[in-house]
């Protein structure tokens, strides 16, 4: 594994390297969690709204206070924006989009979950990447975990052909936007890349967001808490984590831990709010972390 630059990164490969992709993982995972909470009480593109301002402020002090370098091209910021734009607004504007449908969660993360497959179909005509034949397996078998984790949660009602092309829109963002990212955002500073990201979605939903919505919010405590929640250990943790992983490996490999978003989820819901985990979720969840393991194996 390569380790990036600190002054082209701002980050630099910490020791607990290993353990990155578990803890972006279960970061990762509390996004559902959190949209359950916050989406009653605000619209989707409201809700988003905020988290981004609020987002982009915090890392724009971050970025001050530590003297962080900013692009010095326009072309680079053009980069940094559309990453952002795929990554933050497609993706997560799709998923709350056709979580407030109506669409069930567990329906939403089948759609989403096919993104390693996606990213593994593109990744080698876009970034040359070889995909050997035991991390194929590893593709089929994690996505036969996830479809046993969510099959029992899966309802006949899935929110309408609006939510399931919400749910392909989301697909389509976070499977691109990765790719985007490591072919032309690798080198951007994780702190004023992410805060140019931030402010490019937040913008684009400032325009979009009164047009298509109320902009009413019940500044209820679960919104809050879910607002802060999402601010800070998503927006931050997990995208800088997620961003210093793609920079380090394989985009493919990366797009494989995807695989285990659904079943710690479940595993959160379980614990949390007292949903079911039968056999055949439990039997996926092994299924799944076999498949990953297979394609994060080397050699």
């Amino acid at each position: 594994m390569n380790t990036p630059s600190p002054p082209t990164g701002g980050l630099s490969a910490p020791d607990w390297g290993q353990l990155a992709p578990a803890l972006f993982v279960l970061l990762w995972s509390t996004g559902f969690i959190g949209g359950k909470l916050g989406l009653p009480h605000a619209e989707p593109l409201t809700f988003l709204l905020w988290r981004m301002a609020l987002v982009a402020v915090m890392l724009l002090a971050l970025s001050a206070w530590q003297k962080a370098p900013w692009p010095t091209s326009w072309r680079t910021v053009g980069h940094i924006a559309v990453a952002g734009l795929l990554v933050h607004g497609i993706y997560l504007g799709g998923v709350f989009g056709a979580l407030k449908q109506g669409m069930p969660a567990g329906s939403v993360a089948l759609i989403v979950g096919l993104q390693p497959l996606l990213t593994a179909l593109i990744a080698g005509p876009l970034l040359g990447e070889r995909i050997k034949g035991w991390q194929w397996l590893g593709f089929a078998l994690g996505l036969a975990g996830v479809t046993a984790v969510v099959w029992e949660k899966l309802s006949l009602n899935m929110g309408g052909p609006l939510g399931i092309g919400l749910s392909a829109a989301a697909l389509l963002g976070i499977s691109i936007g990765t790719l985007y990212q490591k072919r032309f955002c690798a080198d951007m500073d994780l702190r004023t890349g992410t805060t140019l990201q931030y402010a490019a979605t937040g913008t684009v939903l400032a325009i979009a967001a009164p047009f298509l919505e109320t902009m009413q919010i019940n500044w209820t405590a679960d919104f809050i808490f879910a607002l802060v929640w999402l601010c800070l250990v998503l927006s931050v943790g997990a995208i800088f984590l997620l961003f210093a992983l793609i920079r380090q490996g394989a985009a493919s490999r990366i797009a494989s831990l995807f695989y285990l978003v659904p079943p710690v989820t479940a595993l959160m819901a379980w614990a949390l709010f007292g949903e079911r985990l039968g056999p055949l979720a439990l039997g996926g969840m092994a299924m799944t972390v076999v498949g990953v393991a297979l394609v994060l194996r080397r050699g």
